[in-house]
């Protein structure tokens, strides 16, 4: 009963505005009908025509091609075309300026065989151009970021039972420079770049898997990560975390999706315990991935989550994360590796864009629908 009545506070709270929140999908509203065996997808105007085109990565496991999607200008994509004509067992791709031209490259991670660089000419057509990273180990995640300050994009991949590695670019999009983080033993399959301690130096927070100990690593500002903090309850099986301001008091929370056990939200305060918690979504699914923003438009930061086997969700925050209400994005349970926000149609609102393994691979638009007429 006090569940029933906390949900109608809620939807009350929520309609008084006069809208109400409606994510819409059809036939169209699709990523080409293949059913693939997709793990990553990632959005950027890779053709720089003002709209956000997407790239996908395929071949978990079994090779497949990767494969971009052109927007039309009206969150359509209507063109498509295979970023190579070799087929890979890709688990994630990024998009970002790994050269430093001012158009957004490609960065290919895949599982036992080596790790790719594709270069953009401005209009997207890409060239492949070289390998990142030891050419055979188990990539499960990238993360793009200018980790040492240099002024260009660096590269961390995460290696599921093998060290993980952050590679330097040396301001060309070569990556020649290795430093290694966490351990062979490490089921790492996630990893955020955040500065959790406030001392102007980016910290890794890790995902990992297989029971293990949840860390941050604190950065010396030497690319040293000798010190590390422990958060979660140490067996927990988390698929990937988001770290940002949930309750807007200054520190940075972590978000967590996980593995049969509930998703939490562990928040951040000055002495960096990470011990103050609360679960937002309590079903207990296999949830693979997460995103967040403000897809509400009321200026908190809301959440989505992946799913394998049951409905992929939406969590619209409210009193600062105190208080959550669940949207199921379609009802129907796919094998979702990569859930994503984006705002595909140009209307000011973050859509969503789901990475199905052999499945077709469905977008969201994010629709506000007025109460009040």
């Amino acid at each position: 009963m006090k569940q029933l009545l906390i949900i109608c506070f809620l939807l009350m709270q929520y309609l008084a505005i006069g809208q109400e929140i409606e994510f819409l999908t059809n036939s169209r509203f699709v990523l080409g009908e293949s059913k693939d065996k997709s793990a990553s997808v990632s959005a950027g105007d890779i053709d720089d025509d003002g709209d956000l085109d997407i790239i996908v990565a395929n071949g978990r496991h079994w090779p497949q091609a990767n494969k971009i999607f052109f927007n039309n200008g009206y969150g359509i994509f209507t063109v498509s075309k295979l970023l190579d004509n070799i087929e890979e067992t890709s688990y994630a791709t990024e998009l970002c300026d790994l050269d430093g031209d001012g158009d957004l490259d490609v960065a290919v991670g895949n599982d036992m065989a080596p790790n790719v660089i594709h270069l953009n000419d401005g209009k997207g057509n890409f060239k492949k151009f070289g390998y990142f990273g030891n050419l055979y180990s188990p990539t499960r995640n990238l993360k793009t970021t200018d980790i040492d300050s240099d002024g260009d994009i660096d590269i961390l991949i995460t290696n599921r039972r093998k060290e993980n590695e952050i590679c330097l670019n040396n301001g060309k999009g070569q990556f020649t420079e290795i430093v290694k983080f966490g351990s062979n033993d490490d089921a790492t399959i996630d990893v955020e770049v955040a500065d959790i301690d406030n001392d102007s130096n980016v910290d890794l927070i890790l995902a990992n898997r297989d029971g293990q100990q949840n860390y941050i690593y604190l950065n010396d500002g030497q690319l040293n990560f000798t010190k590390k903090i422990a958060f979660g309850s140490g067996t927990d099986e988390t698929r990937a975390v988001g770290v940002v301001d949930i309750d807007k008091d200054g520190y940075l929370d972590i978000i967590t999706a996980n593995i049969k056990e509930p998703n939490v939200i562990y928040f951040g305060d000055n002495g960096i315990k990470f011990t103050r918690k609360i679960v937002f979504d309590g079903a207990s699914n296999n949830s693979y991935s997460l995103d967040f923003g403000d897809i509400d438009g009321n200026g908190s930061i809301d959440i989505v989550v992946a799913n394998v086997d049951a409905p992929n969700k939406v969590f619209l925050n409210f009193k600062r994360g105190v208080s959550w209400m669940e949207v199921s994005l379609k009802n129907e349970s796919l094998s979702t590796y990569d859930i994503i926000l984006a705002d595909i149609n140009n209307d000011g609102r973050l859509d969503v864009i789901e990475s199905n393994s052999d499945n077709i691979n469905y977008y969201y638009r994010n629709i506000l629908i007025d109460n009040k007429n």
